[in-house]
């Protein structure tokens, strides 16, 4: 029988036997065996468990300690981002403030005390001679624009695609301004209005009235693309019309070689055109806008020959600038007179100019048509479009019968431009149901012929 043994230090493991003598020794002997348990060592079962919960107590301990790092990581990273993000729009917003400042106190970007612009004529000419003198750098006074493909255009690209404004690029000269072609250079082309001089300042209020009028698009209104002020001086950029105006065209204005005739379904679409670019003009825009200044000249033609309006807003804008300007001083052009629509569907009709023809005398184009009431109307029809094709008479007279209605004396007669549109739908569904028009031609002679004489009654009563 084993009276002692020493088994300290030998790596065993396992459970020591409870029924032998081993249990009978001291713990002394079984020293650094860190896998035996049992008598005289604890109990197999409590010391594993409690080895376990300490493991896993340090575990959980780490992954807490590592998921509280990665959160702090995180929020600092945040808060960084924020930070950068508001440093970055304070400074834009100074930055957009100083500018604001800088064009309103000289009118550039930047060295704007060294800008002087003499836009002075000559004597005997037209020529707008523009100089730029004891500029530290190039002209860079940035246009604000309501189109992408403009963004990057400033004043010293207009004065170069103008020529300076020189009188070889004028293509029009109206009561606000004169228009310039300016052809950039990327190729592009467009329209310069440079408008006149106005005695006050008036400079909020014109960029008020441009953030509204080049928020307006429409098919058949011309868009203004941009805007820029310099000095005293106030351009408009258009998006270019090819084919002019319609006073141009229809009146012969086209220099040798570029004119071309309009037949009757170019010019009932340019007036279908025009008609539905002043209805979205008084019905759909908020404010309303109405034009004062319709015209002929005012009618602009695209490729595709549609009809384009231009200039509205224009009167509200030259009120809103100068108030020493009176908006009657704004209303009409000679020749014209409100409601000026009906004038420019006479000249469609008669292909007559408005006013300065022998055959008016000392009237204009509506007191011709209304003498013509007491014959056949029939006689003021161009004769270019009958000759052409004489079945087109009832059609005509159905469209006098219309600018009749525009041209009453008595406002409240006179139909909107949506009932325009309307009637104008009545006619083209008429004709393509009825072809028949001897008998109704009598009819309209005399409901047009109806409808001068009684504005001329009540006018005289």
């Amino acid at each position: 029988m084993l009276s002692e043994i020493d088994l300290s230090n030998n790596r065993l493991n396992g459970t020591i036997p409870e029924g032998g003598q081993l249990a009978t020794f001291s713990a002394a002997m079984y020293l650094n065996n860190s896998g035996l348990c049992g008598l005289p060592l604890p109990p197999c079962g409590a010391d594993r468990a409690a080895s376990g919960d300490g493991q896993r107590r340090r575990s959980h301990r780490k992954q807490a300690s590592l998921a509280a790092s990665v959160a702090m990581g995180l929020l600092f990273s945040l808060f960084c981002v924020f930070g950068l993000i508001l440093v970055a729009v304070e400074r834009k917003k100074r930055q957009e403030k100083k500018k604001k400042k800088t064009m309103n106190k000289d009118g550039s970007n930047g060295g704007g005390r060294d800008l002087y612009i003499d836009s002075r004529s000559h004597s005997g000419t037209c020529n707008s001679n523009w100089k730029l003198t004891a500029t530290k750098e190039a002209l860079s006074i940035n246009l604000a624009t309501f189109e992408k493909p403009l963004r990057m255009l400033t004043f010293a690209d207009l004065l170069e695609a103008t020529n300076g404004f020189h009188d070889d690029t004028l293509i029009g000269t109206g009561g606000f301004g004169d228009v310039y072609r300016a052809q950039l250079k990327d190729g592009s082309v467009v329209a310069i209005k440079k408008l006149i001089h106005l005695s006050g300042q008036g400079d909020r209020e014109f960029t008020a009235e441009m953030e509204t009028i080049g928020k307006i698009k429409h098919r058949n209104l011309v868009p203004l693309l941009g805007y820029c002020k310099v000095g005293e001086e106030r351009l408009l950029v258009y998006e270019y019309m090819k084919h002019g105006s319609l006073d141009d065209v229809l009146h012969g204005r086209k220099k040798e070689g570029e004119g071309f005739k309009l037949d009757w379904p170019a010019r009932r679409k340019i007036a279908v055109g025009a008609a539905r670019g002043l209805a979205f003009l008084h019905h759909n825009c908020i404010p309303h806008i109405i034009h004062r200044d319709m015209k002929s000249s005012n009618v602009l033609l695209d490729d595709n020959l549609e009809a384009r309006v231009s200039d509205f807003g224009m009167a509200r804008l030259m009120s809103a600038m100068d108030t020493h300007l009176s908006v009657s001083t704004l209303a009409g052009t000679p020749g014209y007179v409100p409601p000026d629509y009906g004038v420019v569907l006479l000249e469609l009709l008669t292909g007559k100019q408005p006013t300065d023809s022998p055959e008016f005398g000392d009237g204009n184009l509506v007191g011709w048509v209304r003498q013509h009431t007491k014959l056949r109307l029939s006689d003021v029809f161009d004769k270019e479009l009958l000759r052409e094709d004489p079945s087109l008479e009832l059609e005509l007279l159905k469209h006098l019968k219309i600018a009749c209605a525009c041209l009453d004396d008595r406002p409240m007669r006179r139909p909107t431009m949506l009932k325009v549109m309307a009637m104008f739908k009545e006619i083209q569904v008429g004709l393509a149901v009825n072809s028949a028009g001897s008998a109704t031609v009598a009819s309209l002679d005399s409901g047009c012929d109806m409808a001068l004489k009684e504005g001329r009654e009540d006018k005289d009563q």
